[in-house]
């Protein structure tokens, strides 16, 4: 049974910097797709960043420069550098995993609150 367990919400200051992390058990990290999606109040789900089996990294435009996603085997966790944060970036962050990253996510976690001020 896949579990994606996010943690590292916080309320921030805009300009200041963050780190989301995603424990993911029962699958190994490295061969699966993995993504940070985003909710903000009031809108739909957006993609911010998904890396894939061979480490090749995609970010949204309203993150690139800002945010760095990564993945560490050994702790079998995902994580989101958010940097220069700004208000735009508030929302439930959620993890995803699905074997490539074109196919639609099926595994989700549970999403973690972002609030910037």
């Amino acid at each position: 049974h896949v579990q994606l367990v996010e943690s590292g919400g916080d309320s921030v200051q805009a300009g200041g910097s963050l780190t989301l992390s995603c424990e993911i058990s029962s699958i190994s990290v490295m061969r699966y797709c993995l993504a940070w999606f985003r909710q903000a109040p009031g809108k739909s789900r957006e993609l911010v960043a998904s890396i894939n089996r061979v480490d090749r990294v995609e970010y949204s435009d309203s993150v690139k420069g800002r945010f760095t996603i990564s993945r560490d085997s050994a702790k079998r966790t995902l994580y989101l550098k958010m940097d220069n944060i700004n208000p735009e970036d508030t929302g439930t962050y959620t993890c995803a995993a699905e074997g490539d990253c074109l196919w639609t996510y099926a595994r989700w976690g549970q999403g973690t609150q972002v609030t910037v001020s």
